[in-house]
């Protein structure tokens, strides 16, 4: 099995990390393996409903690849105050 090491950790992280193994009675790696798992996971599914939602925006006759992208309408909003 492979072996990942991780540098420059910052503290606050590590007592999150450890905290939680603790309350989940899982050795540091244990409580390591599950939440890169669970994070990866969510990025994954968050990924696959985006794309779910932006092909339903096909059968309303939005054009997808005009939308401007999340900075666009974030500094459109921040300059219009």
């Amino acid at each position: 099995m492979p072996t990942l090491q991780v540098r420059d950790l910052p503290q606050e992280l590590y007592n999150q990390l450890s905290f939680l193994a603790e309350k989940e009675h899982r050795s540091l790696a244990q409580e390591t393996i599950v939440l890169l798992k669970e994070g990866i996971e969510n990025r994954l599914n968050n990924r696959e409903r985006r794309k779910k939602l932006l092909e339903s925006f096909q059968g309303l006759g939005i054009d997808t690849k005009n939308l401007p992208s999340p900075e666009q309408m974030v500094r459109e909003d921040r300059d219009s105050r």
